[in-house]
């Protein structure tokens, strides 16, 4: 090879590295330029769920566009690419591959579902992408750590502690009874149930479970009826677990009722109507409508600013998963690569607006805190 070829393939090699295109480069670089990050988000935009992956969306964008606008973090503005998977596992691995095979995104953002999450773990670990905020408490993503995966929300079994904890010690109720979603969700909660219950001593008092993306109770109230618990924790979507009660009430069947976090609140509340008062919901984030906490004043003016009127307790996740997210690419610095931004996140230690976001290499998990509520006439109170 000639002098002048050599010279010419090494400056054209150089060129390409620059460029983050060559092997290592374009793995680290992967949907990072000069003046975008490019983030994929896959969760349930339509069916019977569809107002968990919308409000997640929501709450995110609103927070991105406002970074966006400032100039973005570093002079990278954010973009987000979102599929819909209609809650079904095999979709969420199909547009999971196509999100980073063909997107090339940074970092995968903003899933939804346990059943969804437990899909793509395999495609997480060999594409050694950030997976961010996943709105599930699963124990999976959680323990033991895993490197890239970074939950935002309290976990599962934080939320039946806490729903336990108040049965037994405010209401004095020892006999618990569960339905469930007959997948990785259902089996999540109540596994957190089954813990926080032999803690105190106690089993499960009865269960009944039904197909996800169905409505189909009939089974389940049939079941938990005859086993008669005094309070029956519920692991689902809202559609479901609203048809679930409904048909309990109008059968002469009222136990408490207690939903997690993941149900959606707004719709589980709207859903109901009548029959929702009393029913209670575990939270992972302070209330959309306390504004005393600086987190949630500036959700409230950001989303009313961009023409959301209303305002729930999903959305308000989002929102919150997008501004740790955004820290963590701050503290990476200018010098954007997975492995930077990694590192960052897992020393983040910081305050978002009230809420003391940590991570740590031997804890995933930024939030720790829980909040019970309960709906009263088709509003969400919190239980002092």
């Amino acid at each position: 090879m000639s002098k002048g070829v050599m010279k010419t393939s090494t400056r054209a090699a150089w060129i390409l590295l620059s460029l983050g295109l060559l092997s290592g480069g374009a793995q680290a670089q992967s949907g990072v330029t000069a003046g975008e990050i490019t983030i994929g988000m896959c969760n349930v935009l339509t069916g019977p769920a569809a107002a968990l992956g919308t409000g997640v969306k929501k709450g995110s964008t609103v927070y991105f566009d406002k970074v966006n606008r400032s100039g973005g973090v570093y002079g990278r503005t954010i973009r987000l690419v979102s599929y819909d998977d209609g809650y079904e596992p095999k979709n969420t691995v199909a547009q999971t591959r196509k999100l980073l095979g063909e997107d090339k995104v940074f970092a995968l953002f903003g899933y939804v579902g346990t059943p969804t999450s437990s899909a793509i773990m395999p495609i997480l670990a060999e594409a050694k992408a950030p997976f961010w905020g996943p709105f599930t408490g699963a124990e999976f993503l959680r323990n033991p750590v895993n490197k890239y995966i970074f939950n935002v929300r309290s976990s599962y079994f934080d939320e039946a502690e806490t729903q336990i904890q108040y049965l037994t010690e405010k209401r004095g109720i020892k006999k618990v009874g569960v339905f469930y979603q007959n997948d990785a969700y259902g089996l999540a909660v109540k596994g957190g149930v089954l813990k926080a219950l032999k803690k105190r001593g106690l089993e499960i008092a009865g269960e009944g479970t039904y197909e996800r993306n169905t409505e189909d109770v009939a089974t389940a109230v049939a079941a938990l009826k005859r086993a008669n618990p005094e309070a029956v924790s519920m692991v689902g979507t809202y559609k479901a677990m609203a048809a679930f009660i409904k048909q309990a009430k109008a059968e002469g069947f009222n136990p408490v009722f207690l939903n997690v976090s993941f149900v959606g609140t707004a719709a589980l509340a709207k859903e109901l109507g009548a029959a929702g008062d009393g029913v209670l919901i575990t939270q992972v984030m302070p209330s959309p409508n306390d504004a005393s906490v600086p987190i949630v004043a500036q959700y409230r003016s950001d989303m009313k600013a961009a023409g959301h009127n209303e305002l729930d307790y999903t959305d308000l996740e989002g929102y919150v998963d997008a501004a740790i997210f955004v820290e963590a690419l701050r503290k990476a610095g200018p010098n954007l690569t997975r492995e930077a931004f990694l590192t960052a996140a897992e020393s983040l230690d910081t305050s978002i607006g009230g809420l003391a976001a940590r991570f740590s290499p031997t804890e995933h998990q930024a939030l720790h805190k829980t909040y019970m509520t309960t709906i009263s006439r088709g509003q969400v109170e919190i239980v002092k």
